[in-house]
């Protein structure tokens, strides 16, 4: 077998000797197509003002699912379906306060809301607090019967943000498990975020069945500084915390699944997609709003401009990647129950920014042919091409699929508006938005034509 060093060494000559002038031609076009008469913008403003926030169980993902079917319908491609998905149903309930509690009675009040999945407080749920910034401390600090507070900030000398938020989400995803394993009733994380504002970030976090389940509240970054404050002043002062959210029983949904099927190669399947739902705080234009539009953009792109592809590209909006993943899984459980051939599964879940490049999950041999194209993308700013992927929807593709890829995008502004009220429409670059569409048609139709 060939080492990475060898092929990238083959890319090197390859690319000396290859000349691309038919496709810098063709991704023009594209180009020209997504930015002459792109749809995603004016098809995010009507997600987001008629739909609004999509969380798994809600009417408004109802709405979204069958909106984005009439859309698919609507293009003409040759089969458009729902594939039927069990989701969860938690909801936020309308009760969500706390303050710090001054010679008995609630002060200064906090801003903050229910991480999604939380149980409810039952009342108000009021107790010494503890701040913690890693794990090391937990262990180290006496929570039995506290709140534990996780203030360990997203990095800020991260130059890539997205790293920043990976490297501190396990106090979010874990922290309410690891913290009643010691005895604490109750947590609150500091947002995900390196903004300071009094907006709160919310997000999934998680359970184990055989732990105590002890509520579990996301605080603003305003309200974690000034609550790390206070303690300096009084270390055993209490808050109160109230909220109302509940876990219903699972409810029916559907991922959505558009296909155009291939002339020459049915048989070889290209996906693109994003996700459906989102957290239910704002209009969610960003998570992912603009992925779920992007990914019928691309569709409607190659039906527009006449392309009749040589492999089946197919769409799919997942249904349920925020608080469960359930779209991602049945669609990887049905792929492979049909022995389905999948070359690339391509999602867009990093905001409605800038595009720059794409993230792949394949093997050396794939990434060296890909690399090949580079001349073709740089043109239009998509200069990265990196590893590890970053799509959770087509994180169960894996050993399916030849190439799991997602979309790499601009993020120093994405986490100020992540998961919280503040992910709205006007947030949005109209541009940026439909180069997003114009760089995904382009790496399908490259896929297509020259295979992995």
């Amino acid at each position: 077998m060939l080492t990475v060093l060898t092929l990238l060494i083959t890319v090197v000559t390859v690319s000396a000797q290859v000349v691309f002038p038919d496709d810098s031609a063709q991704i023009r076009h594209l180009y020209n197509e997504a930015l002459d008469h792109g749809q995603s913008y004016e098809n995010l403003r009507y997600l987001t003002s008629h739909i609004g926030a999509r969380l798994s169980g809600s009417p408004q993902a109802e709405k979204a699912v069958l909106w984005a079917k009439l859309k698919m319908d609507a293009l003409g491609l040759d089969h458009v379906y729902l594939q039927e998905v069990m989701v969860p149903h938690w909801i936020r309930g309308a009760k969500e306060k706390a303050a710090i509690v001054i010679t008995g009675e609630p002060k200064i009040s906090m801003d903050v809301c229910a991480l999604g999945g939380s149980i409810a407080t039952a009342g108000k749920l009021r107790a010494q607090v503890v701040e913690v910034r890693s794990w090391k401390e937990l262990d180290e600090k006496d929570v039995k019967g506290k709140i534990v507070f996780f203030n360990r900030a997203m990095n800020p000398e991260e130059l890539e943000t997205f790293k920043a938020y990976l490297d501190a989400n396990d106090q979010r995803s874990t922290g309410a498990v690891e913290a009643a394993k010691r005895g604490a009733i109750g947590t609150l994380v500091r947002s995900l975020t390196l903004s300071k504002d009094n907006l709160p970030h919310t997000g999934a976090m998680s359970y184990d069945d055989k732990i105590a389940k002890i509520p579990s509240a996301a605080i603003s970054t305003n309200s974690a500084d000034k609550l790390s404050s206070e303690l300096k002043l009084s270390p055993n002062l209490t808050v109160e915390l109230e909220m109302g959210c509940e876990q219903l029983p699972d409810v029916k949904s559907y991922n959505v699944i558009g296909e155009i099927r291939g002339s020459k190669y049915p048989e070889e399947i290209i996906t693109v997609g994003a996700h459906i739902d989102s957290w239910d705080l704002a209009e969610a234009a960003s998570d992912d709003g603009s992925g779920f539009v992007q990914t019928i953009e691309v569709m409607r792109i190659i039906k527009a401009m006449g392309i009749h592809p040589e492999r089946t590209i197919r769409a799919i909006l997942y249904i349920n990647e925020e608080n469960g993943n359930r779209g991602g899984l049945k669609y990887a459980e049905t792929a492979k129950l049909a022995g389905e051939n999948h070359l690339a599964v391509i999602e867009q879940d990093a905001g409605g920014f800038m595009p720059k490049g794409f993230r792949i999950e394949a093997s050396p041999q794939v990434v060296a042919h890909m690399q090949l194209w580079q001349r073709l993308l740089q043109p239009y700013q998509l200069h990265i091409l990196a590893f590890k992927q970053r799509g959770i929807d087509i994180v169960p593709m894996k050993n399916i699929a030849k190439a799991l890829i997602s979309v790499e995008c601009e993020d120093q502004r994405f986490f100020d508006i992540h998961h919280s009220a503040a992910d709205t429409f006007d947030k949005i670059s109209r541009r940026e938005l439909e180069l997003g569409g114009a760089s995904m048609v382009t790496l399908v139709y490259l896929i297509d034509k020259y295979g992995l």
